[in-house]
């Protein structure tokens, strides 16, 4: 099939070179100089003929901006690619061609592939790029300063933040506590493998085999939570921006971050990485390689044969060791070899040697339904954690009676989840309520309410999950139950 295609899409070209502009669809404005300077001038050598421009948007217009562009038949040849359900919704929608036998593909282990896959893995629609890694950075100097090395279990970590408080000069760790996905994504999802064991504890709660109120899961907010005492006086104010920073002007010891910051603290501070500590000496690490980046084909180009020598290019190890060199920070997914020129990337990619990667929770499967399993961890591990202390738990995790949060407190009238919750359901306890309700232990993980009465006089449950027909929910994989405050 794909020689067909291929052979169809050269007949319709002339037979001399003809001069053709692809144009890029991407959330990366700054990308412009690296493929004028970098990329261009190394695929330019084969393919003289083909040019490119950059229609970048914001990140955070660029989903919604690239739909409406693809509805009105206006977006360019090629499409950078979130991974999993949005990129999905555009195959599905016919907006992606299908690369499952592109030349190249086989260069990219399963993994990486399945961020840009149909649910059965039968259809591969964009080519993978890149992954970023989640961890901690530290600066180097004060370290050296105070005598202290990167942690390796969390006894070293607390030891180490107790420590730089001690001396006061420094805030032991930068959290941006204001902006809820730092939280959740840096703080949760960062350390959290280590107690749920990484793809083992993501895919449990995939196939419904566990769920979040399991010890594991809570165990980890538990930590996050006892960070509070090290994160500063008004940890709620912090954002993203301050937490950044007070990081780069060598204000703070410790920072959560990904891998795509390298740049903002690269020949400010002279600093390091390390992966998020683990219990014991000894125990297997984990640690978040998130996939985020993919380039796919706009079904609808012109110029699909152009656009597909440059996938094809993009697939090769030439391009895999420029584009990780380039933009340190986000890491080729292939499984070509090359070596990193910047010492903490190098240091982060490292980790897939020494220590097992997964995913962040919400990315596959449970994403889909409103609200999405990554909107509502965000909002918990705020109320959970470090912005107010009625949030951590007292007593160990576990099913409570109906009468008791997670901190052993009474649980507010008006709390539930959907009957039948699909796999990965928050808080779904199979106990009926008012109106077929489950309310029971929603108020264990996100505290106690205001819950009244739902809409059109539903007493006692909350309306979005407790008054809709459960017809109307069966497509909503990893439902989360939701907090409506009434």
């Amino acid at each position: 099939m794909w020689k067909s295609v291929r052979a169809l899409l050269v007949w319709g070209l002339s037979t001399a070179a003809v001069s053709q502009e692809l144009v890029l669809e991407t959330w990366r404005v700054d990308d412009e100089a690296l493929w004028k300077e970098q990329f261009l001038p190394r695929f330019q050598a084969i393919h003289p003929e083909i040019t490119l421009k950059l229609h970048s948007q914001r990140s955070a217009d660029y989903d919604r901006e690239l739909a409406e562009r693809l509805a009105a038949g206006k977006a360019g040849d090629l499409i950078t690619c979130r991974p999993y359900d949005q990129s999905l919704r555009l195959f599905q929608q016919g907006h992606l061609l299908d690369l499952t036998d592109l030349p190249g593909m086989e260069n990219f282990p399963s993994f990486a592939k399945a961020a840009w896959q149909t649910d059965s893995g039968a259809q591969t629609f964009c080519l993978p790029i890149a992954s970023v890694i989640q961890g901690f950075y530290f600066n180097v100097d004060i370290f050296n300063a105070l005598g202290l090395t990167p942690p390796r279990t969390r006894a070293d970590f607390f030891a180490v933040l107790e420590k730089v408080k001690q001396d006061g000069r420094y805030l032991p760790l930068a959290l941006a506590a204001h902006d809820s996905w730092v939280v959740s994504e840096l703080g949760y999802q960062n350390i959290g493998p280590n107690y749920w064991h990484g793809e083992d504890g993501r895919l449990a709660l995939i196939n419904g085999q566990a769920r979040v109120t399991d010890a594991p899961y809570v165990a980890a907010f538990r930590e996050l939570a006892s960070w509070r005492p090290y994160i500063g006086d008004h940890p709620a104010d912090a954002t993203e921006a301050q937490a950044v920073d007070a990081f780069a002007a060598g204000k703070a010891a410790m920072i959560v971050a990904g891998s795509w910051s390298l740049a903002q603290f690269t020949g400010k501070v002279n600093f390091g990485a390390f992966p998020p500590p683990v219990a014991r000496e000894g125990d297997t690490c984990y640690f978040t390689d998130h996939t985020d980046m993919g380039i796919g084909i706009n079904a609808a180009s012109p110029n699909k044969e152009a656009a597909l020598k440059l996938v094809e290019w993009m697939a090769s190890a030439d391009f895999a060791e420029r584009f990780s060199n380039s933009v340190p920070g986000f890491f080729s997914l292939s499984n070509h070899f090359f070596e990193l020129k910047d010492p903490v990337a190098s240091t982060m990619m490292g980790w897939r040697d020494t220590c097992d990667s997964t995913l962040r929770l919400g990315a596959q499967f449970l994403t889909r339904g409103e609200p999405s399993l990554t909107t509502e961890l965000a909002e918990v591990s705020v109320k959970r954690t470090s912005l107010s202390p009625r949030w951590q738990p007292a007593r160990p995790p576990g099913r409570n009676p109906p009468s008791q949060r997670l901190d052993g407190g009474p649980a507010p009238a008006g709390i539930c989840t959907l009957p039948k919750a699909p796999s990965g359901a928050l808080f779904h306890s199979g106990r009926p309520g008012p109106s077929g309700c489950d309310c029971q232990a929603l108020a264990g993980v996100m505290g106690p309410g205001r819950i009244g009465a739902g809409r059109r006089g539903t007493p006692g449950c909350v309306w979005s999950l407790c008054y809709v027909r459960e017809s109307r929910w069966k497509w909503r994989q990893g439902l989360v139950a939701r907090w409506t405050g009434g």
